[in-house]
């Protein structure tokens, strides 16, 4: 019997130092002893009674919250925040689970003016605002995430009205990307731009955003969202048209380098089909498919060589609809034709025969061929007529207009138009001093 009454006594004396020990953290807390509140709070919680007690959940969570906004304490707690918004979550589980009354849930939290959520929030700020001011990056992401986690809360459960903290958000998503995690820092410049703020200071996030998904995602149909978004917000900026270029040229780039040409002719004409005034895509097909319709880097050309070529001959035509100045196109469609009466002259050494026949053949194809020169002229000459009258070109127009003359030269000297020939000569001689 005596045993039994000492073990009573002593589970009570247990039962008064768990009590004390919630009085104490109390004290503690008033009278600013923060880490003796903490160990004290701690003491009492690590006990069955303690993780009962409602209320000594919400001093954890004021304790912890003061730990947090107190420079000289806080580095001994990392994590003050983090525990105090757990403790808070735990606080105000068990208290609406013992009170079904709503109007009595949360007394203690509403009689101190919802401080201790408003204190992680801000804390957690001031945090991210100090690191990022001394380039802890990764530390101010964390810190501006925190707070946005708190602020998620606090909507919620209804203490605020406001969802949406624009500031914050912009915070993250910059001390993402001044971290170097781009991933993250998308999260949350989308978040934004999905807003259309249309604030001059978030531009450059529509931008970033159409960066990001063109060049580190190859997704062209959210770079494409973004830019709209961005024209839609911000019509008067001039540079949406050359973003989307760039867009596009992207997606092309990365066609030209999987080496897959169906894929990537199949990309000119998606592109061509989006842009139908691109005069420079049109351009640059033209070329593409020219260029690989005479490679014989395989031993010979490809089997589709003529169809290629013929399909090269139309975009460069198509060029020409739109920019009928472009000298480009032009010399490239006298090139093409050039070399198709060079390319025809050539099979003349196929036929080695002196039979009439051998003969007729042989002054057949050169007539065909001298046609074929006459053909390209026009485009050569439209050449000199574009830029020859111009001043000062630049170095790409220059070579165009000497590739042009030396071409022209080549076709009066083969036809034996001596005068035209020596015509063109002086042309191509005088290009860098006239222009």
């Amino acid at each position: 019997m005596k045993s039994t009454l000492l073990a009573l006594l002593f589970a009570f004396a247990g039962l008064g130092l768990s009590a004390q020990s919630l009085d104490k953290a109390k004290d503690y807390l008033k009278s600013k002893k923060l880490l003796d509140a903490k160990n004290e709070i701690d003491k009492f919680l690590a006990t069955d009674k303690g993780q009962k007690a409602i209320e000594a959940w919400y001093y954890k969570c004021k304790i912890y919250a003061a730990i947090g906004g107190d420079t000289s304490v806080k580095s001994q707690v990392p994590d003050a925040y983090t525990q105090s918004l757990g403790a808070l979550k735990t606080y105000l589980e068990k208290d609406e689970a013992a009170n079904k009354d709503k109007e009595k849930q949360a007394i203690a939290l509403k009689l101190d003016g919802y401080a201790p959520i408003n204190s992680i929030y801000a804390g957690y700020f001031q945090d991210g605002a100090t690191n990022y001011n001394v380039g802890k990056y990764t530390d101010a992401l964390a810190d501006f995430k925190g707070a946005l986690v708190a602020r998620e809360f606090m909507f919620s459960k209804g203490w605020i009205t406001q969802q949406f903290d624009t500031l914050t958000t912009l915070y993250t998503g910059i001390a993402a990307e001044k971290a170097k995690d781009r991933d993250q820092a998308a999260t949350y410049y989308s978040k934004l731009a999905d807003l259309k703020l249309s604030d001059s200071k978030y531009t450059e996030i529509y931008k970033w955003l159409v960066n990001y998904y063109s060049e580190d995602k190859n997704d062209e149909a959210n770079a494409m969202k973004y830019l709209k978004l961005g024209k839609e917000v911000y019509p008067n900026d001039k540079s949406w048209d050359e973003i989307e270029l760039g867009i596009y040229d992207s997606e092309i780039e990365r066609y030209r380098k999987s080496g897959n040409k169906d894929s990537l002719f199949a990309q000119y004409e998606h592109v061509i089909s989006k842009l139908p005034n691109s005069y420079v895509f049109m351009y640059n097909y033209g070329v593409e498919l020219y260029n690989y319709a005479i490679d014989t880097s395989s031993g010979k050309r490809p089997a589709n060589s003529e169809a290629l070529i013929a399909k090269s001959k139309e975009e460069l035509n198509k060029t020409l609809q739109v920019k009928s100045d472009y000298s480009q196109a032009y010399l490239l469609l006298g090139q093409i034709t050039y070399n198709d009466a060079v390319d025809l002259k050539a099979t003349t050494k196929n036929i080695k025969g002196q039979k009439p026949e051998d003969v007729k053949k042989r002054a057949d194809i050169r007539v065909a061929a001298n046609k074929k020169f006459d053909e390209a002229l026009p485009y050569l000459e439209k050449v000199d007529q574009i830029l020859g009258p111009q001043g000062k070109l630049k170095q790409e127009e220059k070579r165009t207009l000497k590739d042009a003359y030396d071409l022209v030269i080549t076709i009066y000297e083969q036809k034996n138009v001596k005068d035209k020939a020596e015509e063109y000569t002086k042309k191509f001689n005088d290009v860098d001093k006239v222009h």
